[in-house]
């Protein structure tokens, strides 16, 4: 069997794996996103290392954003406009390949994290889903017809647009381009930044939860309506509180009310809205099944 390498590219932490899949995850590593010389240099060293007297097939990159994905593109595979200080303009890809010498697949760390959950995790029986992560930042992504979402650029789930009733909530967000879009108002800093303290630390039957529920459920409510998933996976650090589950099933199926005739969503709504199956690594064995299918 091939041996494949796998890049987990997050703009906090990098977690490197060497394996072909999650019973077979031979070496992994984790370090801190620094500059992009010194952190692409610890990366191409261990898979250099991990693959001595077995050499890798191929490597999957799944990266933070916003990325070129476009293989016509003079930048493919580079990352674009990012607030991640030296990174932009960064060409992870064409860096990677030239020092390894072997296929680089790449893609959105959400759209890896997706594939990974599609060949191993909570979307194996499932064609079309989407796989949302509500943590630092909120991002979105996942597969339609086996396939990752791409398009003009690839998804920003994280920016949609949802209502903001100021009267009930009157904090103003923190996206710094949109302020109150669903990052804005509901990933971890919002939380931390309306609240003062962070989320982790909030008790369980803190009003954060069902205020936090509610602008998650508009988000995959507006999701459901324009893309028609089989699944929703919410997954990042956010989603550790497993009390939002239950929230958000809820008043996704409010929302809707009644309008999409779907038993998954009428009577099998704990099965349709779910928790990552890879907890931690579906990251980086995303991004090795991402190297398989760049082979």
């Amino acid at each position: 069997m091939a041996l494949y390498g796998g890049i987990e590219a997050g703009g906090t932490t990098f977690v490197c794996g060497v394996g072909t899949g999650p019973d077979d995850l031979r070496a992994v590593t984790e370090f801190a996103t620094t500059t992009p010389e010194e952190t692409l240099g610890r990366a191409i060293a261990f898979l250099k290392e991990e693959s001595i007297g077995e050499p890798l097939a191929a490597v999957g990159v799944a990266c933070f954003g916003p990325v070129d994905l476009n293989p016509r593109s003079p930048t493919f595979g580079s990352i674009t406009s990012t607030p991640k200080q030296g990174w932009a303009n960064t060409d992870v890809r064409g860096r990677l390949a030239q020092a390894l010498g072997v296929p680089v697949g790449f893609d959105t760390d959400v759209n890896g994290a997706a594939l990974g959950e599609h060949r191993w995790g909570a979307a194996q029986d499932v064609a079309t889903f989407i796989y949302l992560t509500v943590g630092t930042g909120i991002g979105g992504g996942g597969l339609v017809g086996g396939v990752p979402m791409h398009g003009l650029v690839h998804p920003e789930m994280g920016h949609l647009r949802v209502p903001h009733d100021r009267v009930r909530d009157p904090f103003k967000g923190i996206c710094p381009f949109h302020g109150d879009c669903l990052e804005g108002l509901a990933a971890g800093p919002a939380l931390e930044a309306r609240w003062g303290q962070r989320a982790e630390a909030l008790p369980v039957d803190h009003p954060a939860w069902v205020l936090e529920a509610e602008y998650l459920a508009l988000g995959v409510t507006n999701l459901i309506l324009a893309l028609s998933p089989e699944r929703v996976i919410l997954g990042g650090g956010v989603m550790q509180q497993e009390q939002l589950y239950p929230l958000i099933r809820q008043r996704v199926q409010e929302l809707l009310a009644g309008y999409l005739e779907a038993p998954a969503v009428l009577d099998e709504i704990e099965r349709y809205i779910v928790p990552p199956e890879l907890g931690g690594r579906a990251g980086v064995l995303g991004a090795i099944a991402l190297a398989e299918m760049t082979e």
